[in-house]
């Protein structure tokens, strides 16, 4: 048996495996993306049970096996109850994990990766911002952090305001991405330039991202919940 070691990370999926397990996947600064099975964690007593849900973030002690790892403890940080309690919160939350999970690799050194999770997650959670900036700021900058943004090139046609909010989402430390908002035409220009960047680089199908936009749609036509849309 492999010793245990202790990773920092967040829960990007979880779905049941036997009778009383859990298979989840977790994006943590150490080992990257990795997938670890939570024994017993859908008993109703079980200790692993709140730590073993999407959106949880928390120090995990893992020991690895041939194929996956194996949990078997784990310290709660923050798992985000305000979207959780917000149906169009929790739809923003599952497309943000699922984007992560589709960038993270095994082994990769994902701490960028992780803190902009944790930092778009709590974004969400303030009602000042907009969620459809957050969304927007989030694709580009998880896009940057992979390699794939071609920002010149994105900020042709732009205009002045949208084109310096796109550097700025770019290339500004993460603890300062989120201290802005934008009126409705720069921030429609940077919406459409997420858009086609993601369409761009993303060949899979997200299927919680087609539940936000069906959910965030409802909301912008009046026939939804939420806010800051």
């Amino acid at each position: 048996m492999s010793s245990q070691e202790q990773v920092t990370g967040m829960v990007l999926f979880a779905a049941p495996s036997g009778d009383y397990d859990r298979r989840i996947i977790l994006l943590t600064k150490e080992r990257g993306k990795i997938t670890a099975f939570a024994r017993g964690a859908r008993r109703p007593r079980s200790a692993l049970q709140a730590a073993s849900v999407p959106l949880t973030m928390g120090v995990f002690t893992v020991f690895e096996g041939r194929d996956a790892y194996t949990l078997t403890q784990a310290r709660i940080l923050q798992y985000f109850p305000e979207l959780k309690a917000d149906y169009e919160g929790t739809c923003y939350g599952a497309y943000f994990a699922e984007l992560a999970e589709y960038y993270g690799r095994e082994n990769l050194d994902c701490s960028a990766m992780l803190n902009l999770l944790y930092l778009s997650l709590t974004a969400l959670t303030r009602p000042s911002l907009q969620r459809v900036l957050v969304r927007a700021v989030y694709e580009i900058r998880l896009i940057a952090i992979n390699g794939e943004l071609p920002l010149e090139q994105m900020q042709k046609g732009l205009s002045e305001t949208a084109s310096y909010a796109l550097s700025y989402i770019a290339g500004t430390p993460l603890e300062k991405l989120y201290t802005f908002t934008l009126s409705e035409g720069p921030l429609k220009e940077i919406r459409d330039a997420a858009d086609k960047i993601r369409r761009r680089s993303v060949d899979a199908r997200l299927r919680s991202l087609t539940v936000l936009e069906e959910v965030t749609k409802g909301v912008e036509n009046g026939t939804g919940s939420g806010y800051n849309n």
